[in-house]
């Protein structure tokens, strides 16, 4: 079981670092000239301005009081609550446009903690965000254990994230084997 668990963690890693290197919309809350590294050049940056970057070379900006998240990009835990809310009244899976939304989650939790560090938001807006992430999760991953007991149509296929393709994979050839063994003569 621990090979699978790691394999599957593994998977997961790389998932979450496709995501960070996906593009995010920021926007300058403090002016900076830039820099360059690796022959690459960040910035400069100029206050209230919006840019397009990786999320792995924004994140270093936001670390630093540069760039942050673009209000209308960013999930906070209104947002999650509102993932969480639609996932539990429908017994179905949902298609969600981006396939990396749980990443995002994931990812975007990190800097809520840091505003709350900064005292620039209240530590119970952390504490909903996580309680709606947990919900939101354990949600999806009900429906994709009811999932894995049969065959995946195209059109559920169509509604897993990355990261739920990878374990579903796994769920369902684990289920597979398990059932079998009970239901199958020797």
């Amino acid at each position: 079981m621990n090979k699978i668990e790691i394999q599957l963690e593994d998977s997961l890693n790389r998932v979450n670092f496709i995501f960070k290197n996906e593009e995010v919309t920021t926007e300058c809350i403090s002016g900076h000239n830039g820099f360059s590294i690796l022959g690459a050049s960040f910035g400069p940056f100029e206050r209230g301005k919006q840019y397009r970057l990786p999320y792995f070379i924004a994140l270093s900006f936001i670390e630093n009081n540069i760039l942050k998240i673009y209000s209308k990009e960013k999930y906070n835990n209104t947002d999650v609550q509102g993932f969480a809310i639609s996932e539990r009244d429908d017994q179905s899976l949902i298609y969600r446009e981006n396939k990396f939304f749980l990443n995002k989650i994931k990812e975007f939790r990190y800097l809520i903690e840091k505003e709350v560090n900064e005292n620039k938001i209240p530590k119970r807006d952390l504490d909903l965000f996580s309680s709606h992430s947990i919900n939101l999760v354990d949600n999806r991953l009900l429906k994709l254990l009811k999932l894995a007991r049969a065959s995946l149509s195209l059109d559920d296929e169509r509604k897993l994230t990355s990261s739920e393709k990878l374990i579903f994979s796994k769920l369902f050839d684990l289920i597979k084997t398990w059932r079998n063994f009970f239901l199958t003569k020797n």
